[in-house]
């Protein structure tokens, strides 16, 4: 009956329990048999990549403004004069020589035509000085004659003493008056000296209402306006950039200027302009302003080269390239002041310390302590330490550490 009761309750309560879902699994131990083994923890995973070579490029970052190398004003010599004409705009290329702006020449070209009257009367006061000169030398030539007749008749006798006395007066008088006559010779051709002087004073001021370009350039301002009156004291009427040679004046730390040298290659991006310009350094000046301690670096753009003067520019100067075992920035981590990176061998983790050169563009030159083809941990000592048992994953390539 006992028997009976149990076997009862047990159908009764499979049935509940399939009714309700629940299924009702067979445990080994039901069975007798043992439990299986657990499978073995794998170490965790972690990214690395292969020391290899490559060209480490270290900078530095200038920035500044975009200047002509010698920027040449071109003024006016005269004051007074009216602005007639112009003949250049900004933006021009001009040709040495060439006429920039025209002045008034009305004042000139009557001076002149007085000159030109004043040369004409002092040609015919040097003809009439000659010709004093030829009548002084005549009468002159005559009574010295008559005084040697005078002379040869009171030593015969058949003159008087005053009579000579009167020929030696008239010698001496055509003598005074042809000394006279030369005398009046010489101012009149001084005279036309100054006055031919003057002449040429006239011609160069003529010559300086054209106002023209000292030099081959462009031209990057013009102050000129037509009717103005011009002075030399007044600001330049052009400003021109010599052979249109433009540079980046830049200001560099005092810390970095040591390492700037002329000839280094420059990388050049000017606001505003996607294009990129290859330059060099031309200038290291040699002085530090004491007070922002910033020294001064020119880097001269290609010839041609189509940039604003006054635009804002930023420079990455080359001041080192070496060519080398390379590891990203990310791998080296500094351990008491050291360098070091966590290699990967046999699958586990080993910190080797490393002797580093130059860095730049994310990536450092190792000089010694790893290997080419060593598995570097890619970010290290963040995860790992050395010992650690790892599963390394080849990082993809092109991802960053």
């Amino acid at each position: 009956m006992t028997s009976f009761l149990r076997f009862a309750a047990s159908t009764a309560l499979a049935i509940f329990l399939a009714g309700s879902g629940v299924a009702v699994l067979a445990t080994p131990a039901a069975f007798g048999a043992e439990p299986a083994a657990a499978p073995p923890a794998l170490p965790p995973s972690i990214t690395v990549a292969p020391a290899a070579r490559g060209v480490v490029v270290e900078s530095e970052t200038v920035v500044g403004s975009l200047v002509p190398r010698e920027e040449v004003l071109v003024g006016v010599d005269l004051d007074g004069y009216r602005l007639t004409e112009l003949d250049a705009e900004e933006g021009d290329t001009v040709k040495a020589g060439q006429v920039l702006a025209r002045l008034s020449t009305d004042t000139l070209e009557v001076l002149l035509a007085q000159n030109a009257s004043s040369l004409a009367r002092n040609d015919a006061a040097i003809a009439q000085a000659k010709s004093q000169i030829a009548e002084a030398v005549a009468t002159e030539v005559e009574a010295k004659a008559s005084l040697e007749r005078g002379a040869s008749l009171q030593e015969k006798g058949f003159a008087s003493a005053s009579v000579l006395d009167q020929r030696r007066s008239l010698a001496g008088a055509a003598s005074a008056r042809r000394a006279a006559a030369e005398q009046g010779l010489a101012v009149a051709q001084a005279d036309k000296t100054l006055t031919e002087a003057l002449r040429r004073e006239l011609e160069l001021r003529l010559s300086k209402t054209e106002i023209k370009a000292p030099t081959d350039g462009i031209v990057l301002s013009r102050n000129a306006r037509i009717g103005a009156i011009v002075s030399g004291a007044g600001e330049p009427l052009f400003r021109i950039a010599e052979d249109g040679a433009i540079e980046l004046e830049a200001q560099v730390p005092e810390t970095a200027l040591s390492r700037i040298a002329i000839g280094q290659l420059v990388t050049i991006h000017s606001a505003g302009s996607d294009a990129v310009i290859e330059g060099k350094v031309r200038l290291v000046a040699p002085r530090i302003d004491a007070a922002t301690r910033l020294g001064r670096v020119r880097i001269a753009l290609p010839a041609g080269v189509k940039v604003n003067a006054g635009a804002f520019a930023r420079g990455t100067i080359e001041v080192a390239r070496h060519e080398g075992v390379t590891l990203p920035q990310s791998a080296i981590v500094t351990v008491a002041g050291k360098p070091t990176a966590q290699v990967v061998v046999d699958s586990k983790v080993q910190t080797r310390p490393l002797e580093i050169g130059i860095s730049g563009g994310g990536v450092v030159e190792i000089l010694s302590g790893v290997a080419e083809g060593d598995s570097v941990i890619l970010r290290a000592g963040t995860f790992v330490r050395d010992g650690d048992e790892v599963t390394p994953v080849a990082a993809v390539q092109g991802a960053k550490g």
